[in-house]
């Protein structure tokens, strides 16, 4: 007898990814059926729709691309929230397509990636993520636990390196990061290592003080190899909203953001940020966190995410896809 049930099977990303954006797709889902439930359509509902959006943090140049496009040549006429969502999901991907890039780690070895982003935005545990997606791919990994400012960030990477089967290259609470990255570069060449995953600090109190240590780990680094690094990817977590906007601004300043990932996007109704975010930088997103296991990072896809933030369910999606 199989005593199996379906909540026993891993769940596909799918599944994963719109349990996640549960929250944002239900805070549009529920305003646009709210809305268009036994009515016409009309200038004053569009002006609603393109509100509620504003309010998912969708961006207001995005919000009135979509609200023209459910208003083309449905005036006087009833719509459903299905329509309505199935359009949202059309014009998100839109944005969404030209930055869905995966992080492509190329010959170099070790690839390095420089790892950025405020305290507190997921950055070591994203780390953590990214060396045991990269070890189940077979790639030796080694994680260098640069945030040398807290102690925890530190304990945490060692952590995670035992966990992912990395090597973690760490010194002592206020060491020099510089240093530290060097001595990683060095190691990791000499031990064949494929993938280097540079942790850094992220206290944007002290702007100058942080921009002087990245730019110096840059430097630094060189010395070893003029290539590195050849990632620098930005960890945002979805529940700042609004003010992830800046976060990217300062550090795609100070450090030269080549990608993002977004974290937490699962503890947020405003998921809707990654497509204001994705409207107006246009960097590359590569990853997407829907939750705490390590399987709750994966690459970013256009089509997924716009379908699930719009609420719309596979079978749905299916329909309105093809």
């Amino acid at each position: 007898m199989n005593d199996s049930t379906d909540s026993d099977k891993p769940k596909s990303w799918w599944q994963r990814l719109t349990g996640g954006l549960k929250r944002t797709s239900s805070a549009i889902g529920n305003a646009i059926t709210d809305l268009v439930r036994k009515r016409k359509l009309d200038s004053a509902m569009l002006e609603e729709i393109e509100e509620l959006l504003i309010r998912a943090d969708l961006g207001v140049d995005v919000a009135a691309r979509i609200a023209g496009q459910v208003g083309e040549g449905r005036y006087d006429k009833a719509i459903s929230p299905e329509e309505v969502k199935a359009i949202v999901a059309t014009e998100v991907e839109k944005v969404l397509v030209p930055v869905a890039r995966a992080l492509d780690l190329g010959a170099q070895k070790p690839f390095v990636i420089l790892v950025v982003g405020v305290n507190g935005s997921g950055k070591t545990t994203t780390i953590g993520k990214l060396a045991a997606n990269y070890r189940a791919r077979g790639k030796k990994v080694m994680l260098a636990a640069g945030d040398t400012f807290r102690a925890a960030a530190i304990d945490q990477l060692k952590i995670w390196g035992q966990r992912a089967g990395a090597s973690v290259v760490a010194g002592k609470q206020g060491a020099d990061a510089a240093g530290l990255a060097f001595d990683a570069l060095t190691q990791a060449r000499r031990d064949g290592i494929d993938v280097l995953l540079v942790d850094t600090a992220g206290r944007l109190q002290n702007r100058t003080e942080l921009m002087d240590e990245l730019e110096k780990i840059g430097r630094v680094m060189k010395k070893v190899d003029p290539s590195v690094p050849h990632a620098v990817l930005l960890v945002l977590d979805a529940t700042v909203g609004q003010n992830a906007l800046s976060q990217v601004e300062v550090f795609q300043k100070i450090a030269g953001v080549t990608g993002l990932a977004m974290t937490k996007l699962d503890g947020t109704a405003r998921g809707g940020i990654l497509v204001a975010i994705a409207a107006k930088f246009r960097l590359p997103v590569h990853f997407i966190g829907v939750g705490e296991g390590v399987d709750d990072l994966a690459p970013f896809t256009a089509s997924d995410f716009a379908r699930a933030i719009a609420g719309l369910d596979d079978v749905t999606q299916k329909t309105v896809t093809h």
